[in-house]
């Protein structure tokens, strides 16, 4: 196991509760400290608030509204609320040094696929096709995972607004190796559309 101790840094660019994990190798600390660079900077990160005060933020939002926030079981880093059509459920993210995924049920017999960020988690959740394959398991019932848009805890700036803007266009396109190398590593900072 590795503590926060023996990663100085740790303790100027993530949280109390986040502190207070423990990674299980320098690949998961990479992992984590990437992913929370990427969502400080998303806007919808809602960091440490709590299962009850996500189901208010999102009690009166439309089914596929969700947040990230940080995992208050001392297991995980991340926790996805997201609204359904059947209230709000909490799908815990996992992370292991071979990437992030939703925490599945003993249910389920889908494959959860792995990510090396919270963002492509999310995006990969958010396409067209995944919203028709994936279901949760809450309350005994099987429910549609629906992703549509996160919300937001603050204020985004314009250039990162044209940034997830440009990132979504450009992989449809696959036109990222033509632009020039300053523009191409502003957009490679925060490579999600989400």
């Amino acid at each position: 196991m590795v503590t926060q101790s023996k990663f100085p840094t740790m303790s100027r660019v993530l949280d109390t509760n986040l502190r207070l994990k423990t990674f299980t190798s320098i690949v998961e600390y990479n992992l984590v400290l990437s992913s929370v660079h990427k969502l400080q900077e998303s806007g919808f990160y809602w960091s440490t608030v709590s299962g009850s005060q996500a189901n208010s933020l999102l009690r009166s939002e439309p089914a596929g509204t969700f947040l990230i926030r940080d995992s208050s079981d001392h297991r995980h880093f991340f926790t996805l609320s997201v609204k359904t059509e059947s209230g709000t459920r909490n799908l815990r993210i996992q992370c292991d040094p071979c990437g992030f995924s939703l925490q599945t049920d003993q249910r389920s017999s889908q494959p959860v696929p792995r990510f090396d960020c919270v963002l492509k988690l999310l995006t990969h959740y958010m396409s067209t096709k995944a919203k028709r394959s994936y279901y949760i398991y809450a309350a005994g019932e099987r429910v549609p995972l629906l992703l549509s848009r996160p919300l937001s805890s603050s204020v985004s700036s314009l250039q990162h607004l044209c940034r997830k803007a440009v990132n979504g266009q450009l992989d449809q396109y696959g036109a990222k190796e033509q632009l020039p190398l300053p523009i191409k590593d502003f957009l490679e900072e925060y490579d999600s559309p989400v």
